[in-house]
């Protein structure tokens, strides 16, 4: 490209203010239109498209390289910005009051048809997206997207800069260690048979840094899991990365409220109402059977099986003398439905596991149900009252054991949600879930888990049952839950070696065992480690629902497919034999 047509605007800058100035612009051929001598170019850039009128009386040359021109060719003009008539404005366009009566065109490279088109409202194939992502990137949609999230990210920046975090980068190749999902593993030439393994989270790291001194540290970094992936799950992510010194969990809530407020002021023009609301755990399971609620929608759960101690019905007294509850929910905001509508959520409900869903419609005075002659009266008006029925609204119960009700319960309330289109109360619902059990037990492999990470603290008033009764014990943790999705979380660390050799050795990580693992962890703690805490968000998953979108590789430049392929670059490939040789490995 020539100096001379250097760029002087971004395309989709250009207003009536400009009218009479002289403008070069580049980009991408958009659509090209002849109306039989004058051609109308809509040339496309980052910032937006404007239309370029190229008449022959004014320029023959760019009139003639215009009837040249093709969908994506890359070109530069220079031009005169005027006011279009009247009739011809665009209100759907920000250029649509201007354009450019182009003097001079130069092509810089032409293109091949793409294999899709580039166009507002076209969505291609998301394996044909993937493979050509670079076309992908070229739509509106896909570019607003991607802005918004480097818009997030700055904001971000700009927060914990002015509250006195200071940036830190920490290692991508690092050690083994037993935190949850697998390890991706990266062999060592220069160490045979040795491995690293690329970070999960810079989870002890960070740690490390305030036993360093740092007081404030956070990171926007990249994390591996090999897990099974999802919607919203990628193999590698990236987490906004937090940890402050001499805190409580309240002041490290409180901090990332401030953050999250800016955010979506900045970023979305939503005014947060601060300090959000807290769900201990426990509550969370009771009123929505989930973790991560989503409370722009009512139906919460009710717990009525106090109501049926002394029921004659075989049904409930058999579920009862085996300990199971009787829970349900009123279904919002769908009136006297229908046996076939009613029939189709006791399939859903059969098909969680569950051995069959109770109905109940109240008309009138009585209720309208396929148990309805099994109940008694006091049993019916037990259950409008206990679920709040008005007049034609349907409940959905339950019977099971506390799990597996709460689990059931929620996958049918958000089915709901969606089966039957309901509207949210708010476009945004946002809520600290906190007082996780420390642990949880694995039936399968016989032990206790952490329900975090091993490095979670206990909360102090719990310490007396760690080893006595340790599913009593809670832990000092949070997660933010927004819209339904957690969004991201945290709690205040371990910092002491004592108790966190108690803790492994409840997790059947014997001394020998631990040390090997975290013996650097351990070390560290008994050179004067502070009280603190943190918390991580993943980026992807935050952009995802600031940008209304449903899947995760949407907001992510050059994602994965959900069985790990990139399909741009053919990754992941099989080594050359010399590689192999030199890392001394064999494939099978």
């Amino acid at each position: 490209m020539g100096y001379d047509m250097r760029r002087t605007h971004m395309c989709g800058d250009l207003r009536e203010g400009h009218a009479g100035e002289e403008v070069a612009l580049c980009g991408w051929v958009n659509t090209r239109r002849d109306h039989g001598g004058v051609i109308f170019l809509d040339l496309r850039d980052r910032s937006g498209l404007v239309q370029l009128v190229c008449n022959p009386e004014l320029s023959p040359r760019a009139h003639a390289l215009a009837h040249q021109a093709r969908a994506e060719y890359v070109m530069a003009c220079r031009g005169e910005v005027r006011l279009r008539p009247p009739e011809a404005v665009n209100p759907a366009l920000a250029t649509g009051k201007v354009e450019v009566m182009v003097r001079e065109l130069e092509l810089l490279n032409p293109a091949q048809t793409p294999p899709f088109e580039i166009q507002e409202g076209v969505t291609p194939d998301e394996s044909l997206r993937l493979r050509y992502r670079y076309l992908d990137l070229r739509r509106s949609v896909m570019q607003e997207t991607l802005l918004l999230r480097a818009a997030v990210t700055r904001t971000v920046r700009s927060y914990l800069d002015e509250n006195g975090f200071i940036e830190l980068e920490t290692p991508m190749l690092t050690k083994s260690t037993p935190e949850g999902a697998r390890d991706f593993v990266v062999p060592s030439r220069l160490q045979p048979g040795r491995f690293y393994a690329l970070p999960q989270s810079p989870q002890l790291f960070k740690q490390l840094l305030m036993v360093a001194g740092f007081d404030r540290y956070y990171q926007v970094v990249k994390c591996f899991r090999d897990e099974d992936l999802r919607a919203d799950r990628q193999p590698e992510f990236t987490q906004i990365d937090m940890e402050m010194s001499f805190v409580d969990a309240d002041e490290v809530m409180t901090t990332v409220e401030g953050m999250f407020s800016r955010v979506f002021r900045e970023v979305r023009g939503f005014e947060m109402k601060t300090p959000l609301p807290r769900l201990t755990w426990r509550r969370s399971m009771e009123l929505y059977g989930d973790d991560r609620p989503d409370l722009r929608f009512g139906m919460t759960i009710s717990e009525l099986t106090e109501l049926f101690a002394s029921s004659e019905s075989r049904l409930f007294r058999e579920a009862l003398g085996r300990g199971e509850s009787v829970r349900g929910f009123r279904l919002d905001g769908v009136t006297s439905p229908s046996r076939k509508i009613l029939d189709e959520l006791v399939e859903f409900a059969r098909g969680l596991g569950s051995a069959g869903l109770i109905w109940v419609v109240r008309e009138g005075d009585d209720l309208r149900s396929p148990l309805s002659r099994h109940l008694s009266e006091e049993e019916k008006t037990g259950i409008v009252e206990g679920l709040g029925l008005g007049e034609g609204e349907a409940g959905l119960l339950l019977l099971g054991t506390f799990e597996e009700t709460s689990e059931r319960l929620s996958r049918l309330r958000r089915h709901c949600v969606e089966r039957f289109g309901m509207e949210p109360r708010t476009p945004w619902s946002m809520v600290w879930i906190v007082d996780f059990p420390l642990f949880e037990w694995d039936e399968e492999e016989g032990r206790y888990k952490s329900n975090h990470h091993p490095f979670t603290s206990p909360k102090t008033e719990h310490l007396d049952y760690l080893e006595k009764e340790p599913l009593r014990v809670l832990s000092d943790s949070y997660d933010l839950v927004i819209n339904g999705s957690e969004v991201g979380g945290g709690s205040i660390r371990i910092h002491r070696r004592d108790l966190q050799e108690r803790v492994f050795r409840l997790l059947g990580l014997g001394e020998e065992e631990a040390w090997e693992k975290f013996g650097f962890l351990l070390e560290a703690l008994e050179y004067g480690a502070p009280p603190h805490g943190g918390v991580a968000f993943g980026l992807d998953r935050l952009v995802m629902l600031l940008a209304g979108r449903d899947n995760i590789r949407d907001v992510i430049a050059f994602p994965k497919t959900q069985s790990g392929t990139d399909l741009l670059t053919g990754a992941p490939d099989v080594l050359y034999p010399q590689q192999l040789g030199e890392l001394r490995l064999k494939t099978i």
